[in-house]
């Protein structure tokens, strides 16, 4: 666009003084465009006419909520580096309880060692562990530890008990701490079982050859598990977990079951069986995983496709029966093949209606797929599982922070006006992206709102600004949902600088 010969620098008038304005050289002046992302009807208005100084155009300027914010100063982390690593990064919530359960076991396990200990016993503590680990992950239990857990009351009891109550995600780190300590057990009972037999003690071959098998099964799982391995190929982690997982059961129970006839003594089987405590644990265990899979629903979604990278499933909650009501901050796991498969979404209610929606963007070839050829029926398994974003409610006002697809899990929290909640939505193309829709219920949610196109703005510094957030909306804790890198990044800028800050934790 070239600049008239009698072009006049354009006035600006600032937003909240109309008596004070200031000029720019003709090199950055930029007219108003309606298609640029970088330009909204609220904040941007073209006055045509003489305005009240001699020049020909005259442009009100909204600031933008993030102006100025790499200029301001953030304050130092508290405690020194080594401390303060150690304390937010290698001895987190979900290390110590793992750590807590671990020890415990060996503590337990020296001392049986010490006084004498028979493979009857050993059996029966491994199953004890197996059992705690996995009722860490059964859909119910960790519905009820986040319901007690979130139950504080806000005003009656002061934040640093709040912010540990809210870390009550962390509890798959007691998941991951019974499982291992079961495959060591596992692996002392196999150790004992074999000296046992070769002293022609109580213990019988079968026994001890289904104890080694369940032993190579659980490392198996464990290494599975690692979590390189386990980032690097997901797929692989959950069908070794659950195929692997289903075999070791039923080994289990072939163990428990050949164990107690081996220290059955003289009476029958059936009445060992019925007094045998590893028997009554592997029955809720048995049932605690047939559970999910029995409330196993092919329903009919109604899908709407945002962009070429999201998609955005609506269903009818009252098509699973006895369902409840997705709550903000849970998440439903969706499949197409059951037994290969799953993932899981953020459940988004949808305000007046008996449907609430799932945002799927592209993470993968699977999301890739499901964005180009949408389902009309999709497996969801077992019931709605809260997760990080339900430890929201714990706080008198909270900061969220999204970036791209992380909108999905926070906009039901958002939409919810539970408490008074800012939004710092930053990604590339967001309206082309997520659509209007989405984004104008966002905003009437939140009209204060900060949408942060990185496409037009680039890549923020997103600790400084949301530090700047945190301080001009007085929040008293922060939620994310990103990446991993950052959302370590983020909360570990806030925590280390004594701002509550919560985000996923990918242990699963």
């Amino acid at each position: 666009m070239s600049t008239p010969a009698s072009w006049n620098p354009p006035v600006f008038y600032h937003p909240s003084n109309s008596e004070e304005t200031f000029t720019i050289p003709p090199l950055v002046y930029r007219p108003y465009n309606p298609e640029s992302p970088s330009w909204s009807k609220t904040s941007v208005d073209t006055i045509v006419g003489t305005p009240p100084v001699k020049s020909e155009t005259s442009i009100v300027l909204e600031k933008l909520p993030w102006d100025g914010y790499l200029e301001e100063d953030i304050p130092d982390k508290a405690q020194g580096k080594v401390m303060r690593d150690l304390r937010h990064l290698v001895f987190t919530i979900y290390d110590r309880l793992f750590g807590v359960v671990l020890i415990t076991n060996m503590a337990i396990l020296i001392a049986l060692l010490v006084y004498g200990v028979n493979s009857q016993r050993l059996g029966l503590i491994a199953v004890a562990n197996i059992f705690v680990a996995i009722m860490m992950r059964q859909d119910y239990v960790v519905n009820a530890f986040f319901f007690v857990f979130t139950s504080v009351p806000l005003r009656e009891w002061p934040l640093w008990f709040r912010l540990l109550m809210a870390r009550v995600y962390h509890l798959g780190g007691i998941h991951s701490g019974a499982a291992v300590s079961a495959t060591l057990w596992l692996g002392v009972l196999a150790g004992q079982g074999t000296r046992e037999l070769a002293r022609g003690g109580e213990i019988s071959v079968a026994t001890v050859e289904i104890t080694w098998i369940i032993l190579m099964f659980l490392v198996g799982i464990i290494v599975f598990a690692v979590p390189a391995l386990r980032s690097k190929s997901h797929d692989t982690f959950e069908r070794v977990h659950r195929f692997m997982g289903w075999t070791a059961t039923a080994l289990v129970w072939a163990q428990v079951i050949s164990l107690t006839n081996d220290w059955k003594g003289d009476a029958s089987l059936g009445y060992a069986l019925v007094h045998s405590a590893p028997m009554w644990l592997m029955f809720i265990i048995t049932g605690s995983l047939i559970l999910p899979w029995a409330r196993l629903r092919k329903v009919p979604v109604r899908a709407v496709v945002l962009s070429d990278h999201a998609v955005r499933l609506f269903v009818n909650y009252k098509v699973f029966g006895f369902h409840p009501r997705p709550v903000p901050g849970s998440f439903s796991r969706v499949s197409l093949d059951p037994l290969n498969e799953w993932h899981a979404f953020a459940n988004v209610p949808v305000p007046g209606t008996d449907e609430f929606s799932l945002v799927v963007s592209q993470a993968g070839d699977w999301t890739k797929e499901l964005i180009r050829n949408p389902p009309k029926e999709i497996y969801f398994r077992g019931t709605p599982v809260a997760g990080v974003l339900r430890v929201n409610i714990m706080f008198r006002r909270v900061l969220f922070v999204a970036t791209g697809s992380g909108i999905g899990p926070i906009a039901p929290c958002l939409f919810e006006k539970r408490q008074p909640a800012r939004l710092l939505w930053t990604g590339a193309n967001i309206l082309k992206t997520f659509g209007a829709d989405l984004v104008d219920a966002v905003k009437e949610a939140d009209p204060d709102a900060c949408i942060y196109d990185t496409r037009v703005h680039g890549r923020p510094d997103m600790v400084k600004l949301t530090y700047k957030m945190v301080k001009d909306f007085d929040a008293e804790a922060v939620v994310i949902i990103s990446n991993e890198p950052l959302t370590k990044k983020v909360v570990y800028g806030m925590m280390s600088r004594g701002i509550p800050a919560f985000g996923a934790i990918w242990d699963s």
